[in-house]
């Protein structure tokens, strides 16, 4: 069998269909992960006390380049282990170990939000901030079904009634034209609404900050919605038009919320343990930017 990096080498056109990238992107992004790979094994190795001779063990039947490749592949098709392992010639529990071993060091290096790469680089909130002030910030939050959780108490806190399944919800604010991720909150409980997950997130910004969503924001502060068509009337044709206006604008950040769903592991009902469900939502969110040329090395 081809591994799939090679078929991916030799069949570039077919890249973003088996790992959401180019192939000039995936190049790219391997070069930056095997260079933090380097380095987080530098920084382990100083404080190490050695017992073993250096590299001694058994030696790895795959190089780092497929083992990242392993990675992107999971998150894009989501297969089980058992047969992510058949595909790159490795055991179930190899493929597993593998895909937990870059996912923290894919987390460092794609920043998920625009704040949170801000943050890292310029470390100055209130500039960020201020920064933001001039756009209209969209907003919009999608559910995702998780396995029951198995706690007594754990399924009533996560049952969703619109869904009528036990939910994540996650909250993502991004630039007009859906430019950019700004900022995203992840994991929060799928009945939690969204008007109340708004008011949380608002702490990240500047208090002149305004945003644009949907119905479901109605009585946030600084935020435009809709108008909800009142009891027994109808909405007048200004009103009508206000709305639809309000409605072109916001449609980006919902084009946005689809790139991500590209991953079947943010689509699909979440197989891993919700621990990890936080990580591994941000290291997609990290790829999004990094496809639409949002994110640079």
């Amino acid at each position: 069998m081809v591994n799939p990096l090679e078929h991916i080498r030799l069949h570039p056109k077919v890249a973003k269909q088996l790992i959401g990238l180019t192939l000039p992107q995936l190049e790219q992004l391997i070069k930056q992960a095997i260079a933090k790979n380097k380095e987080r094994k530098k920084a382990a190795e100083d404080h190490k006390i050695r017992v073993n001779k250096k590299g001694a063990g058994r030696a790895k039947n795959l190089s780092e380049e497929a083992e990242i490749c392993l990675t992107f592949f999971y998150l894009r098709q989501m297969p089980i282990f058992e047969v992510l392992g058949i595909m790159f010639d490795v055991s179930r529990t190899t493929a597993n170990d593998l895909f937990h071993y870059w996912l923290p060091i894919l987390r460092d290096l794609l920043p998920c939000s625009l704040l949170e790469e801000w943050q890292n680089s310029i470390k100055n909130d209130e500039f960020v901030q201020e920064l933001l002030t001039s756009y209209e910030l969209l907003i919009d939050s999608a559910e995702q079904q998780r396995e029951r959780p198995k706690n007594y108490q754990e399924p009533k806190k996560f049952f969703s009634g619109k869904k009528q399944k036990h939910t994540f919800k996650n909250q993502f604010v991004s630039l007009p034209k859906g430019r950019d991720i700004v900022d995203v909150i992840v994991g929060e409980r799928g009945p939690e609404a969204d008007v109340n997950l708004l008011r949380k997130q608002q702490d990240n910004f500047s208090e002149s900050q305004n945003f644009k969503g949907d119905k479901a924001y109605i009585g946030a502060n600084r935020t435009i919605t809709p108008q909800k068509k009142p009891p027994k009337r109808e909405l007048t044709l200004e009103q009508k038009e206000s709305n639809k206006l309000i409605s072109q604008s916001r449609i980006y950040v919902e084009h946005l919320i689809r790139l991500i769903k590209i991953f079947r592991v943010a689509a699909e009902r979440f197989r891993l343990h919700s621990r990890s469900y936080k990580q591994v939502i941000l290291v997609i969110c990290g790829l999004v930017r990094f496809r639409i040329g949002a994110l640079k090395f």
